[in-house]
């Protein structure tokens, strides 16, 4: 006679990816995008997911994983020379997916040392300062940071509260941030502040030397809990004055860089989706009650036909932001509207999935509960959906729904 214990689905068998694509998009991907693709996917499956569940307990990023990265070569994305893999813009957005598929913990890490740290470089840097930081933090030698939100700033980031003194040949950087990925372990921490004159600066401060610079890990999360968040205070934190990148001068400039991160997240939403729908369709398929799979309920049918519904429409407006990246036609507002669908989607799939495994859905060893809790950090972080509505709103109207500054 079966057991209830022996009828329960392997966890490990529905933690691995099945490469779900309903509508063929596998189609418009070029053949070397996916290879890249599948090399990430192969990695998360085999170091990633075996280790993900217990990372999320214990709050810490293992070292296989962090050694693993640096083994797949991936870090600097699309930035072309400085030992940066030079990747395509869809390439660079198909190797956060997976990294979600895996863990949100690791698409954040990574996301953060690449999508932040070194495309500010990249994008804002001199040729001096992409020499001095891009190829040792290419080779992970040297981990990222990107330190924008503040305490008192969250949303409403163009108020910042961080000043940057010039004094010499110095500049003086005074303030707070707060939810800085990496921010406690980062050895290269670009610091955003205002100059004497308002003026937005990017100041990277190199850690090891940076006396009155303190990270402090936020704990208690229960979202991305195996990486780490940091709360920063600056004080009197005298960085060299060309430790100024040279094209960072407006919050324009600052909004170059979230424009392409932004849609980074995009893409971690639908890696969660992704996750959060195989692992339910291959529950279903092997977990039995009343004498059947509950795959074959009606109930459990209409279920996944809506997740995969919510996964393709993802898939396809993920596509086509990247094209319009790599055309040089990509804006904030369509960032802004494909992390607002993303996000939201993703919630839906991973609460659905959740619904489908039961009682075992809140179970971290068959992986949908850490998915449901990451997405939302994903949500939530590079812009709330309400500010992501808002900037699509002003799109539309050409008029600003945002609070006047100083109001």
């Amino acid at each position: 006679m079966t057991t209830e214990a022996q009828a329960l689905p392997d966890p490990e068998l529905i933690g691995r990816s099945r490469g779900t694509d309903f509508y063929g998009v596998d189609d418009l991907i070029p053949a070397e995008e996916r290879e890249l693709r599948d090399r990430v996917r192969a990695f998360c499956d085999d170091v990633v997911v075996p280790v993900a569940a217990q990372a999320w307990e214990d709050a810490v990023l293992p070292a296989s994983i962090r050694d693993g990265l640096r083994d797949l070569g991936v870090a600097g994305g699309s930035i072309q020379g400085y030992e940066c893999p030079g990747m395509s813009v869809l390439g660079s957005h198909l190797v956060l997916s997976e990294l979600a598929r895996g863990d949100g913990s690791v698409a954040t890490y990574h996301g953060v040392h690449t999508g932040l740290a070194m495309l500010s470089i990249g994008m804002l840097g001199s040729e001096d300062q992409k020499e001095r930081w891009l190829p040792s933090m290419a080779r992970m030698d040297r981990l990222g940071a990107f330190a924008l939100t503040e305490p008192d700033h969250g949303s409403d980031v163009v108020g910042l509260g961080t000043r940057a003194h010039r004094d010499g040949d110095h500049w003086v950087l005074d303030g707070a941030k707060r939810w800085i990925g990496n921010g406690s372990v980062a050895d290269v921490v670009v610091v955003w502040a205002r100059d004497d004159d308002g003026h937005v600066g990017g100041f990277v401060v190199e850690t090891e030397d940076a006396d009155g610079f303190d990270a402090e890990v936020i704990t208690g999360k229960a979202s991305n809990r195996a990486v780490w968040q940091a709360e920063i205070t600056l004080r009197d934190v005298r960085i060299p004055a060309d430790n100024r990148l040279a094209q960072a001068r407006t919050f324009a400039d600052t909004g170059r860089v979230l424009t392409h991160s932004r849609q980074g997240v995009a893409w971690e939403a639908l890696g969660h989706a992704l996750a959060a729908y195989e692992a339910a369709v291959a529950y279903a398929g092997e977990r039995r009650q009343f004498g059947r799979p509950i795959a074959a309920f009606q109930l459990v049918q209409d279920k996944l036909s809506h997740m995969l519904a919510d996964i393709t429409s993802m898939q396809l407006l993920c596509l086509r932001l990247a094209h319009l990246d790599a055309l040089g036609r990509v804006t904030l507002a369509h960032a802004s509207l494909a992390k607002l669908q993303t996000a939201a989607a993703a919630r839906r799939v991973c609460a659905l999935a959740r619904d489908v495994l039961g009682g075992n859905g809140i179970l971290l060893e068959y992986h949908v509960a850490r998915h449901l809790a990451d997405v939302e950090a994903t949500y939530t972080y590079e812009g709330t959906d309400s500010v992501q509505s808002l900037i699509v709103g002003r799109e539309i109207t050409g008029l600003s729904a945002f609070a006047p500054s100083g109001a």
